[in-house]
């Protein structure tokens, strides 16, 4: 075999051995686009009759639907009306 074709089959090999490695690093890592993604996780929720010990977020909105109200203790009530988030059942 001549020198020249020897050159160019190692190099044809050596190209081949890298782009398979790059490849199968690809196949098995994921691209780049989707290897920094953050996934969301909700947390568990708490049992209904366990109180929350977490403090809410976003903005309290009382519920002055007449049902509701019906059923609603004085003391919830002045919390709710003073735009505090209830913490009295």
């Amino acid at each position: 075999m001549n020198p020249i074709r020897k050159a160019v089959i190692a190099t044809a090999m050596v190209g081949s051995t890298i782009a398979g490695g790059a490849l199968g690093a690809y196949l098995f890592t994921g691209s780049a686009a989707t290897a920094q993604t953050s996934s969301t996780t909700t947390a568990p929720s708490a049992s209904s009759s366990a109180p929350s010990t977490a403090a809410p977020s976003g903005t309290f909105h009382t519920n002055e639907d007449a049902t509701h109200e019906a059923g609603e203790s004085a003391a919830r009530e002045a919390q709710e009306t003073a735009g505090q988030v209830p913490t009295i059942p």
